[in-house]
């Protein structure tokens, strides 16, 4: 899988405690001085967005590419789909929703936490699920390894710590790539921000330096400033983290600055890395139409942000969230499976199969969020949470 039709695990948005006293009030800019931040609650049209992220990205594995796809279908999906698969092959793009939805979260939630509060909560929300999915996605490996090959067991323990990516390692899962994109920036973010405690100025500083940085890294053209700075991603990111801040203090002439020349940036990283001029085949992506969902991706948060999807406050949507990080963890692989058993081996209906499998990994997922990420998810910070506590005091009573 190449990096262009690679697909990322969004975070859970999760409503952020209120201001600390002295600290994001204190400390902003004159563009934002005498504006109150907005009353926090939980903006459930996000979660919406990301189960339809999830979604498009599960299309394109499913109809919008060939390879292993067309292996599972035994034909090309743009043979099996003529219509559908012009529409899935765009589905890759859902890894742009997700990174501006994870900038406007990540800033929203850390707000007013700790930098042990913050990698404690990120611990604890992406590693439960993901060790699940290791396990099932590698016993299925064993049950069908035409469709997946597992991988040796040195490479699968590795893959336990989510740093297989730079380590060069196989991945068990398709679509970790985009894990350790958001590892990155979550590090970036608590050393440059969250450190110090997330306030208006730190944010727009770290948005205008970010933004720099990748133009840099681009002009200095060296791997590891490359990879520290992953400027082909880092735009979606700032423009997430710049609605955030509108959402939070309303419209600012530097904020819609920051998203909309993160715009600018992504869409061009975007075009040339999917679209491909003079290729021939069944999967030919249209540069404008690229153009235009990410134009859309930026489009659909900063409704969000201004408000206008208040009205969007069903509990449904919530648990369409729950179920977003599993189910895009789960959906490639096992998809494939779920299309081999249904239609090479049952005989479904194609579509059907597509429908059948999509209900079926999100019953899964429903599993994993239910028995694995609540449970366990929640002990595991908690635990963490009394050991930091319990270590502070034995260091006190040392000194």
């Amino acid at each position: 899988m190449t990096a262009a039709d690679q697909t990322m695990a969004p975070p859970l948005p999760a409503p952020p405690p209120g201001p600390r006293s002295g600290s994001a009030e204190a400390a902003v800019p004159p563009s934002a001085e005498g504006k109150k931040a907005r009353p926090v609650s939980r903006l459930r049209a996000l979660d919406g967005l990301r189960l339809v992220a999830a979604l498009m990205v599960c299309m394109y594995h499913f109809a919008g590419k060939n390879g292993t796809v067309a292996e599972s279908w035994n034909q090309s999906p743009g043979v099996m789909f003529p219509t559908l698969s012009q529409f899935a092959t765009y589905g890759s793009l859902g890894v742009q929703f997700f990174f501006v939805i994870s900038g406007f979260v990540i800033c929203m939630s850390s707000w007013g936490k700790t930098l042990g509060d913050f990698f404690r909560s990120r611990i604890a929300r992406l590693y439960p699920a993901y060790w699940v999915a290791l396990v099932m996605v590698t016993a299925a490996s064993f049950l069908m390894p035409v469709v997946v090959h597992h991988v040796r067991a040195d490479e699968f323990l590795l893959n336990f710590t989510m740093m297989q990516q730079p380590l060069g390692s196989s991945r068990v899962l398709g679509v970790c790539w985009t894990l350790w994109v958001e590892l990155k920036f979550y590090v970036l973010f608590a050393l440059f921000v969250v450190w110090k405690g997330v306030t208006y100025r730190r944010v727009v500083t770290f948005c205008i330096l970010w933004t720099l940085a990748g133009a840099f890294a681009r002009v200095a053209d060296n791997p590891l400033i490359s990879e520290l700075t992953f400027r082909d991603h880092a735009p979606f990111f700032i423009g997430g983290l710049a609605l955030y801040l509108i959402h939070r203090y309303g419209s600012d002439l530097l904020l819609w600055g920051i998203v909309g020349m993160s715009f600018l940036l992504g869409q061009r990283y975007s075009v040339t890395a999917l679209w491909h001029p003079g290729a021939q085949g069944d999967f030919v992506r249209n540069p404008y139409v690229i153009q235009g969902i990410v134009l859309l991706a930026f489009a659909s948060v900063a409704v969000v942000a201004l408000g206008w999807t208040r009205w969007a406050n069903w509990n449904w949507l919530t648990i369409a969230g729950a179920l977003t990080y599993p189910f895009y963890l789960i959906h490639e692989h096992l998809g494939w499976f779920f299309i081999r058993i249904l239609h090479r081996g049952w005989g479904l209906d194609p579509y059907l199969t597509i429908l059948a499998s999509v209900a079926g990994l999100l019953s899964l997922a429903w599993l994993m969020h239910r028995f694995i990420e609540r449970p366990f998810g929640s002990r595991l910070k908690r635990t963490m949470t009394l050991q930091s506590k319990q270590l502070g005091e034995k260091l006190k009573l040392s000194m």
